[in-house]
């Protein structure tokens, strides 16, 4: 009896990893980059709580795939912040995780070099030395927040987390935002229904305890003392849902639950049917409804790359085209140029 095995049947291998202490020994912050987080942290927060006019703008790639092209695109959207800021806080999207209906590329981390190889440890680091990148130039950072141990290598350079629709509803990732020093957007669930960020909202705010690691790499009972900084993210579902009578209902939702309406709209999605070319017919509707007097928008979400549209991922990456998505469509650089620039003499006007 003691020959017969009971457990792991199904795994294959357990290949150990740098610790998030060693991963940020050797990807450290500076003082500069630390400044531009909390800086980001702040403003978010300030966004949130009405304490800052401006709108919040998360806008950058579906996902990350392409180093050197994601360091074109910060380069190109520093300039733009800097343009837009008067009336627009342009944070960067930059998502090293993606979430699979089934199956399918998993993100830079899981996957770094596009070729089921799984090199995860070397793509933490090449997630880090990423982010570092972006924070030097002076731009705050976005992320979503899928695993719940990868948080621990990389979470101290995000400056605004989302939690995405498969995930709201999952108690783990719940009590891993408890935790987190940033604003959290929840996004309602893939059929449309806002519930599940509603009673996220309300989880997050409270304290909890769970199992993790710790920046050793041990595992450990992680207590939490629950984050006050929390939104709503209007992603669409079997329908769009940024109409004005839809955020009128949402609006009474949050108050019956004793929340404050704070929502951002995501312009992809299923609010664009997942095409690029329709986020600027959600934009201009959002900002209709800002015009009109709504104020419990508080910020956007766009999805935008160097080029327009996306691709497929092949076994042959070297045929990949610089600067397209390989997951969802994005609009190109030029439109979200225009977009943006035109977002703010709206609003400033």
């Amino acid at each position: 009896m003691t020959d017969l095995r009971i457990e792991n049947l199904n795994i294959i291998a357990e290949e150990p990893i740098i610790t998030p202490d060693e991963l940020k020994r050797q990807y450290p912050l500076t003082d500069d980059i630390t400044k531009t987080i909390l800086d980001g942290q702040n403003t978010v927060k300030r966004i949130l709580h009405k304490k800052d006019h401006r709108l919040l703008v998360v806008v950058g790639p579906c996902s990350i795939h392409d180093i050197d092209a994601a360091k074109e695109y910060t380069q190109r959207l520093k300039k733009l912040a800097d343009r837009v800021s008067d009336s627009l806080y342009l944070v960067m999207r930059v998502y090293f995780e993606k979430p699979r209906t089934t199956v399918g590329w998993q993100g830079l981390i899981n996957d770094p070099y596009l070729d089921n190889s799984c090199k995860v440890e070397e793509g933490l680091k090449m997630a880090r030395e990423l982010l570092l990148h972006v924070a030097e130039l002076g731009l705050p950072a976005a992320g979503e927040a899928l695993d719940i141990v990868t948080p621990q290598y990389i979470q101290d350079l995000f400056s605004w987390t989302a939690i995405g629709a498969r995930t709201t509803e999952s108690q783990s990732h719940r009590n891993m935002a408890s935790g987190l020093s940033s604003v959290v957007g929840f996004k309602n669930g893939t059929k449309g229904s806002i519930d599940i960020a509603i009673n996220a909202r309300e989880s997050v705010a409270a304290p909890h305890n769970f199992v993790s690691i710790n920046p050793e790499g041990k595992v450990a009972v992680v207590k939490t003392k629950g984050n006050p900084n929390s939104h709503i993210i209007l992603r669409g579902g079997k329908e769009p849902n940024y109409s004005p009578e839809h955020i009128a209902n949402y609006e009474a939702e949050l108050r019956k639950a004793n929340l404050e309406p704070r929502i951002m709209i995501d312009c992809s999605h299923a609010n664009s049917g997942k095409k690029a070319e329709n986020q600027s017919v959600v934009l201009n509707n959002i900002v209709d409804q800002i015009k009109s007097g709504n104020d419990s928008i508080m910020g956007v979400m766009i999805e935008s790359n160097l080029n327009h549209g996306n691709q497929k991922l092949t076994d042959d990456i070297s045929s990949l085209d610089y600067g397209v998505s390989i997951t969802d469509e994005c609009i190109g650089w030029d439109e979200t140029e225009r977009l943006l620039i035109d977002l703010q003499n709206k609003l400033k006007a």
